[in-house]
């Protein structure tokens, strides 16, 4: 059931499934980014980097984690707009194989000068299989109210 401004509070928690890194999403998100640098892309060349092997793209896995949000249907029908993503950060790297998952806690809520909407601040939180944080950040997002 999706919630609206009036449901959320300050110091609620979420969390989402997880997902695991595959090797079509990283050469999918190349193509359609563009990017193909070969620390994502080049097992050969990867060898030769501290990591040892090829990583995801941060932003494939900041794209997986939006996703899995949306999957928990929190707010279909009510999130009107992402407003900002602010001190977001890329901790650690993803590799391939990975699976994360993400945590949501809403650290503020504001009104808005239009009483149909509000504004919901969330720190989010991306893990990986091992429960280490490896994106963080908040998301301004305009949430609809109940009509």
């Amino acid at each position: 059931m999706p919630l609206y401004f009036e449901d959320f509070e300050v110091g609620q928690r979420f969390t989402t499934a997880g997902r695991t890194v595959t090797e079509a999403d990283v050469v999918n998100f190349a193509g359609v980014s563009g990017d193909y640098n070969p620390i994502h892309t080049d097992a050969e060349f990867a060898k030769g980097t501290p990591f040892g092997q090829r990583i995801a793209h941060g932003l494939l896995v900041l794209s997986m984690f939006t996703g899995l949000r949306q999957r928990t249907g929190a707010t279909d029908g009510t999130l009107i707009a992402w407003l900002e993503i602010r001190n977001y950060k890329f901790l650690k790297p993803v590799l391939i194989g990975d699976t994360i998952r993400g945590e949501t806690e809403i650290l503020e809520k504001r009104e808005t000068s239009k009483p149909d909407r509000g504004i919901v601040v969330q720190r989010v939180r991306v893990l990986n299989q091992r429960d280490e944080v490896v994106q963080e950040g908040e998301f301004v997002t305009l949430i609809r109210r109940r009509p």
